[in-house]
């Protein structure tokens, strides 16, 4: 007799009205356009967002002007076998911190960081991936990288060496999942970004299911 099957956890922010974004960046916000009173037939809504608003996939053209966009980034590493960590110890993530931790045969490693999962904050300050942390990812074979807080990079970075680095190796971003209640261990991991073409980033709707 086959156990029963476990459960999806969506570990996307939900997208809305009051959501955190970047300062300056364009807000969230969806309206009803076309109420079914109106068309006799069906309600009508319109949103309005950044592409890095809430969880979302970061393209490399989001960094460099010659980076891949979110059409030349390759779909299947967005599905599959993925491994939650705690680093919430750490401020930083360099090859001593991922050292500390078996990731043997991981390719899509998510970070479990110190900072509340609250989408309706924008965070101060955040812990960061170092320039040695991404090479080190790369040399075992992680082709994406997930964190709960909205960078990859220190806040007030313009030098962007975490997003650099990664992209230098081929690793995927995905920034602002939701790992507060998320046991370390094993999943599947889905996160897939939209079909935007030209698009430096992607929103995504992440989920995982224990293995």
């Amino acid at each position: 007799m086959k156990g029963r099957e476990k459960s999806w956890i969506d570990i996307s922010q939900t997208l809305h009205t009051g959501l955190a974004h970047w300062p300056g960046d364009r807000p969230f916000s969806y309206q009803v356009t076309y109420s079914k009173e109106e068309t006799g037939s069906v309600n009508i809504g319109q949103m309005a967002m950044s592409l890095h608003s809430g969880t979302h996939v970061d393209a490399p053209f989001h960094y460099k002007n010659d980076g891949n966009k979110i059409l030349d980034l390759d779909i299947n590493v967005f599905i599959g076998k993925a491994k939650v960590i705690d680093v919430s110890a750490y401020k930083a993530f360099d090859e001593a911190v991922f050292k500390a931790f078996d990731l043997v045969g991981v390719t899509r490693l998510l970070l479990k960081t110190s900072i509340p999962n609250n989408p309706d904050v924008f965070p101060k300050n955040i812990p960061y991936i170092t320039v040695s942390g991404a090479a080190y990812l790369s040399n075992i074979g992680i082709r994406l990288i997930g964190v709960d807080v909205p960078s990859v990079d220190p806040l007030d970075s313009k030098e962007l060496e975490g997003h650099h680095s990664l992209d230098k190796f081929g690793i995927h971003i995905v920034e602002n999942l939701m790992l507060d209640q998320v046991e370390q261990g094993e999943y599947e991991f889905i996160g897939l970004p939209l079909p935007l073409k030209d698009a430096d980033g992607s929103p995504i709707r992440a989920v995982i299911r224990p293995l």
